[in-house]
């Protein structure tokens, strides 16, 4: 049966038990009275959904709160055991794999270090040793937690690299930088025959989840442009605007900011991310005399080098000299950041600019207000003065949130109804309306 506006009732009722879960969700707990007003429906319509609902197990009783003059009234909330999923972080340095509840609340996690087997990084993306470890880690993680792979609603990934669709092989990944040509990580992942069929895939630039969980949990609520920026290795960015909901991963760290430059891992010259990425960051203290530690990863080694940049005091109060090597590259890299940061304050004219990734997390506590200088000098003054620059709220492990957030959002966009495993049946209206959600 089709209504007027040629929508079916169960299109109606889809949206219905979405805007109860969406409040519910954000808001809860939540009384069927107060689910009127801010969903828009009836009271009988909110009744109806709500009998669906906890039919079903999605929603549960909260306790009660006092009403003026009546009996008290049943709050409600979304009941956290209902569905479960896993976020991926295909990273510069390992693989982060982490079970959530519908809450987000960690159940489980496993990290398989990417090594390096040869002269160069790219060695460790070897895509079968990737797919194994997912692999692997998705089994290790629901064994831990003892759920079954028929409970989940997907597993969300965040790879680097841009990401295509097919209608053969589902999600394509062409990660340049990386090593990765065209490799069908979907397909892969489903001729592993690891979970059921009926278990989705959601992969998706890694930027683009960082700034979906900035964006709705995170530092970016309540902003309605904005670019998250994820710095790592390399460097990548997520802006989110009004034409471009639910956010689009943009490769920011390939701007050409010196012409003739440093040959960047892309190949080509003079990138961004061959002077302000980590691994572009290490090499540059190493080529100007400094002494990286031997054999040690990019995390450690960019602590050392920040902790020879900026020594602390010791105990008895007195400060050892700093590194003016290692101070000088990352006053540099300051430098090259904050103009990358003008690029896309010109370009995007955004309320915030968000840093996170591992290696901005460390590195904005030690020279963020530098960068905010350095970008204000170089873009222009009016979209300067109406931008805030801020690192990110939550943590290293926001891609893993992201990632998880892919398969929640569609749940919650078909009203709570598990997916099919379609590659094509994603949800980018429920996207908007989370968006949306997140600028009130």
């Amino acid at each position: 049966m089709k209504v007027r506006s040629g929508r079916t009732v169960r299109d109606l009722r889809r949206e219905n038990r979405t805007a109860v879960l969406q409040r519910l969700y954000f808001d809860g707990p939540l009384s069927r009275f107060s689910l009127g007003p801010v969903t828009g429906l009836s009271s009988g319509s909110v009744s109806n959904v709500v009998a669906e609902l906890v039919g079903e197990g999605l929603v549960e009783e909260a306790g009660s709160v006092d009403s003026a003059g009546g009996r008290p009234r049943t709050l409600l909330r979304i009941s956290a055991d209902s569905g479960y999923m896993i976020g991926v972080d295909v990273g510069e340095t390992r693989v982060r794999i982490e079970l959530f509840d519908l809450a987000l609340t960690e159940l489980a996690r496993v990290e398989r270090p990417l090594e390096t087997r040869g002269p160069r990084r790219v060695d460790r993306y070897d895509v079968g040793v990737v797919v194994g470890h997912l692999r692997e880690g998705i089994a290790e993680v629901l064994e831990r937690a003892g759920i079954a792979a028929e409970r989940l609603l997907g597993v969300g990934v965040g790879v680097p690299g841009i990401v295509a669709r097919t209608a053969e092989d589902g999600a394509v990944v062409h990660g340049q930088t990386i090593g990765w040509d065209a490799v069908p990580l979907e397909r892969l992942l489903r001729e592993s025959r690891l979970l059921p069929e009926t278990v989705p895939y959601y992969i998706d630039n890694g930027a683009k989840t960082l700034g979906q969980a900035e964006m709705w949990f995170g530092a970016g609520r309540g902003a309605q442009n904005a670019v998250v920026v994820l710095f790592g290795s390399g460097v990548g960015a997520c802006v989110v605007a009004d034409d471009m909901r639910p956010g689009r991963a943009v490769e920011w760290g390939h701007l050409t900011v010196r012409v003739r430059g440093r040959r960047c891992r892309c190949g080509a010259q003079g990138c961004l991310e061959a002077y302000a990425g980590a691994e572009a960051l290490l090499e540059r203290w190493a080529e100007a005399g400094g002494r990286p530690p031997v054999g040690a990863d990019e995390e450690t080694a960019l602590t050392a080098m920040l902790a020879a940049a900026y020594p602390a005091p010791d105990a008895d109060g007195t400060t050892a000299p700093a590194d003016a090597t290692a101070l000088a590259v990352l006053e540099e890299t300051a430098e090259y950041l904050g103009a990358g940061f003008s690029d896309l304050i010109n370009l995007f004219q955004p309320e915030r600019i968000l840093v996170g990734g591992w290696a901005g997390l460390q590195l904005g506590a030690r020279f963020l207000e530098t960068v905010r200088a350095h970008a204000t000098s170089y873009a222009l003054s009016y979209p300067a003065s109406h931008v805030r620059i801020d690192l990110g709220t939550l943590g290293p492990d926001a891609v893993t949130v992201g990632a998880a957030i892919l398969p929640l959002a569609d749940f919650f966009a078909r009203g709570g109804r598990r997916a099919e495993a379609d590659p094509e049946e994603q949800s980018p209206a429920w996207q908007t309306t989370l968006q949306e959600r997140a600028a009130q």
